[in-house]
């Protein structure tokens, strides 16, 4: 028994040191249990709010594949503009390369000319005098009631201009021969003077005979300075009557934003006598290109300045001609102040509120001569290749402006209508200046990285004036056409998207058309492409009708935009070398008045103006 209780005891006690042990465990289980509980639920709760958060990252996803989706669009497109660009570019190539060959050309005849430019200066005194007779000849002439009447004067002009090259070349022809001989007798009298020994009596005969013939030369030589200008006043006279298209440079200041210290200075100005005002030259990569055009505004012309240049051709808007000025330029480079300048500045004022207060001044002081006038203004926009009437009571934005469609119409006469579009009597320059500001409110602007308010529009201002003179029955139609053009830009400059991408393509697309147009001109091709897009239909009447058409080419003269800048100006002296048909002034009385056919009124050219007709 003793033995059997102590066996029990010793198991009792390992039974107790297991009961310990197994609830040292239990506790320990009990309080893993409890840890993984508190897991569980942070589990639980993590779960629930990944569930939360799935639902926007599903939708930011979506947004995501739509971004990509749309940003793949736009890829193919600058790839499609890119292959478009790279196509432009060698044509660009071609034509530079042409332009080349033309400026050797045109180098090897300065050449030429400079070696006669001495005799030409000496006898300049002599030619004044001519000139003079030639401009009271010209201002005592009238211009024919119809086109066949201008024709016949230039076939008339061209065959004296042939004949007064043969006279010229036979001048030349006897002045080389007499020079030859003069030459000659020279060489005799040294010969005697030096072998011969012979008398000093004849040996002064000899030398006053040279005398003579060189006096004779002489004489000659003033002759065919006479003949060349004479030649010259006639070619003159023969490329007026031919109407190209005027064209005006102007270079806007260098701004703040544009200066840069390590770069030269990219746009300059010659001061040559036959340059001066005249020529401008842009550097780029070293490589220097020079321009000529009729007028070259430097950065400090004021606006009053621009506009006494194009004041006569505004004036003849009032005497029944078709008149049209137009601002072309990339974005940032001046059109706008150009054309309406800074709003409550009087000193600022661009060019058309200046034209209306000429046309207005003009015509109350015509009312005393008998002349009574009627007129009225029409604005619209050109914006994605769809016309906005501007003036419209319902807003470009609403919803009948965008359902109505505008159309183009040309009649026989050159005249341009746009139907549908508001047309608003008006008396003064306060009115006109009111129904501006009203169409500069629904005018479409944007912000680029290029210009803080960027026109992303065309800009068309039309006036038509109709005046009637009670006492002679005279009665005249004139037409003032007014333009700002949307400033041309590079994607890639730009940083265009969205709609401002939409909109610089569908400008780039029109000015594109623009330049097809003036290169179709300029070849003389039978085919021309105006109805390639709005804006050249709308200027078909300008651009190869019978108006006063002029450009004003607006330059950046900042060297980050130099090759914008190079580009606008290859395109204004294409635009310089098209010829289109002479102005012609509509008028129900079949005399003209003598003042608008005088050489002088073609002074008008060294006008800042262009007006279409429509």
């Amino acid at each position: 028994m003793g033995q059997k209780e102590e066996e029990l005891n010793s198991i009792i006690v390992a039974l107790r040191k297991n009961y310990t042990a197994l609830q040292e465990k239990l506790a320990k289980e009990e309080s893993d249990k409890l840890a993984a509980m508190v897991s569980l639920n942070k589990e639980k709760d993590a779960r629930l709010s990944v569930e939360r958060s799935q639902a926007p990252i599903k939708e930011e996803l979506e947004r995501a594949q739509r971004e990509s989706s749309s940003a793949n669009q736009k890829i193919l497109s600058l790839n499609d503009m890119y292959k478009r660009l790279q196509e432009y570019n060698t044509s660009l190539q071609q034509y530079n390369s042409k332009l080349q060959a033309e400026l050797n050309q045109t180098n090897e005849i300065l050449k030429n000319v400079e070696k006669e430019k001495v005799a030409v200066l000496e006898n300049l005194s002599n030619l004044r005098g001519y000139c003079t007779s030639l401009q009271d000849q010209l201002t005592a002439t009238k211009v024919g009631e119809s086109n066949d009447e201008a024709m016949k004067l230039k076939d008339a002009l061209a065959s004296e201009v042939g004949c007064l090259r043969l006279d010229l070349q036979q001048v030349r022809d006897e002045r080389d021969r007499q020079l030859s001989h003069v030459q000659e007798l020279s060489a005799e009298v040294l010969k005697y003077k030096e072998l011969t020994g012979k008398s000093a009596d004849e040996l002064g005969n000899l030398t006053t005979k040279s005398n003579e013939l060189e006096a004779r030369c002489a004489s000659q030589s003033d002759q065919i300075k006479k003949l060349q200008e004479k030649l010259d006043a006639a070619e003159n006279k023969l490329a007026e009557l031919k109407g190209n298209i005027r064209v005006f440079c102007r270079v806007r200041p260098l701004l703040l934003d544009d200066a840069a210290d390590n770069e030269p200075k990219a746009v300059s100005f010659p001061t040559t006598t036959e340059n001066l005002g005249r020529g401008i030259e842009l550097l780029q990569h070293g490589q220097k290109h020079s321009f000529v055009f009729d007028k070259v505004f430097v950065p400090e012309s004021s606006q009053e300045e621009v506009f006494v240049e194009v004041s006569q051709l505004v004036q003849s808007a009032l005497d029944g001609y078709k008149v049209c000025i137009f601002a072309y330029g990339q974005t940032g480079s001046g059109k706008t102040h150009t054309m309406m300048g800074t709003s409550g500045n009087d000193d600022d004022k661009g060019l058309i509120p200046r034209s209306l207060e000429q046309i207005f001044e003009s015509r109350q002081t015509l009312q005393n001569q008998g002349w009574k006038y009627e007129m009225q203004v029409s604005m619209l926009e050109i914006y994605n290749e769809t016309i906005r009437d501007l003036l419209t009571i319902n807003r470009p934005g609403s919803t009948e402006a965008r359902t109505k469609q505008y159309v183009i119409k040309h009649d026989a006469n050159g005249n341009t209508h746009v139907s549908d579009l508001t047309v608003v009597d008006v008396r003064s320059s306060r009115e006109v200046s009111f129904l501006l500001n009203r169409a500069a409110q629904s005018r479409s602007v944007g912000m680029t990285q290029m210009n803080e308010q960027s026109s992303r529009s065309h800009f068309v201002f039309t006036m038509r004036i109709t005046g009637v003179n009670e006492s002679t029955e005279q009665q005249v139609h004139g037409v003032l056409n007014l333009i700002d053009l949307a400033g041309s830009e590079r994607l890639s400059k730009s940083g265009s998207t969205g709609d401002r991408l939409k909109e610089t393509q569908a400008i780039n697309k029109s000015l594109s058309s623009l330049s097809d147009v003036i290169f179709a001109l300029a070849k003389k091709e039978e085919h021309v492409p105006f109805r390639n897009s709005k804006l050249t239909y709308l200027l078909q009447p300008c651009l190869g009708g019978d108006s006063k058409t002029l450009m004003v080419v607006n330059v950046s003269p900042a060297p980050s935009s130099i090759n914008e800048s190079l580009c606008s100006l290859r395109f204004a002296a294409r635009v310089n070398a098209c010829e289109i048909g002479t102005p012609r002034r509509q008028t129900s009385v079949k005399q003209l008045d003598a003042r608008f056919i005088m050489a002088n009124d073609f002074a008008v050219i060294n006008i800042n103006r262009y007006v279409v007709d429509f």
